[in-house]
């Protein structure tokens, strides 16, 4: 009994000190789960089922386009890419049959790229994908899915596309980590908390969201 009396005294005196150790536990409990069935899949499923291109930008589809062309069995995903009749051009003048691309535009940002698509494949029984995303926000991309698709034993193949762009800094890497470990919890990805939060999302679409829901609420 005086054991637990003095640690609810210290829970209270130190209230952020045992939220931070909470949390800890919490991410670490969290990441063996995932690295378990990720080593699981890796044996069960050695090769992958599909393709999976972020959009962003158009040079990444007419990668996996050509990509395609050497994986003939592979259908395509794309999330959030160009129109959808910019896309079928592309895809068109490699002969990529239409019956394998999947375009899906419900994805604002790289978080929702992935929990987006999740249920999708965890539908069709695909539990291992090539990852397609340009080198510099390849970093990013993975650490998504790692815990997104990680924690629905999806595993993925990174293909990273060659630009001359640095990479992606650890802040952009850590508060998306972060979003993907409250999308786990809740199911809600953060991406609308807080207007503040479009201005450091690098979707443009998120941005203008939030520049027309400020104007929409000036009197």
């Amino acid at each position: 009994m005086q054991c637990c009396d003095r640690l609810r005294q210290y829970v209270r005196k130190h209230p952020f000190f045992f939220l931070l150790v909470s949390s800890l536990l919490i991410v670490g409990v969290l990441c063996s789960s995932i690295v378990i069935r990720l080593a699981l899949t890796a044996k069960q499923v050695p090769q992958p089922q599909a393709i999976f291109v972020l959009g962003g930008d158009r040079g990444r589809e007419e990668f996996a386009a050509s990509f395609a062309q050497q994986h003939p069995t592979l259908d395509i995903w794309v999330s959030s890419g160009q129109s959808r009749q910019i896309a079928k051009n592309i895809f068109q003048t490699t002969n990529i049959n239409r019956d394998r691309i999947h375009l899906d535009y419900r994805a604002i940002d790289t978080v929702t790229n992935f929990t987006t698509l999740v249920k999708d494949f965890g539908d069709r029984h695909i539990q291992h994908v090539y990852l397609i995303t340009s080198d510099f926000h390849m970093r990013r991309a993975q650490a998504i899915a790692f815990f997104v698709f990680g924690s629905r034993g999806i595993i993925t193949t990174p293909i990273p596309i060659p630009s001359n762009q640095p990479n992606e800094t650890l802040w952009h890497v850590s508060r998306d980590i972060g979003r993907a470990i409250l999308w786990i919890i809740t199911g809600r990805t953060g991406a609308s908390l807080h207007p503040q939060l479009g201005a450091a999302f690098p979707s443009n679409n998120l941005q203008i969201f939030y520049q027309v829901k400020k104007v929409t609420m000036k009197p």
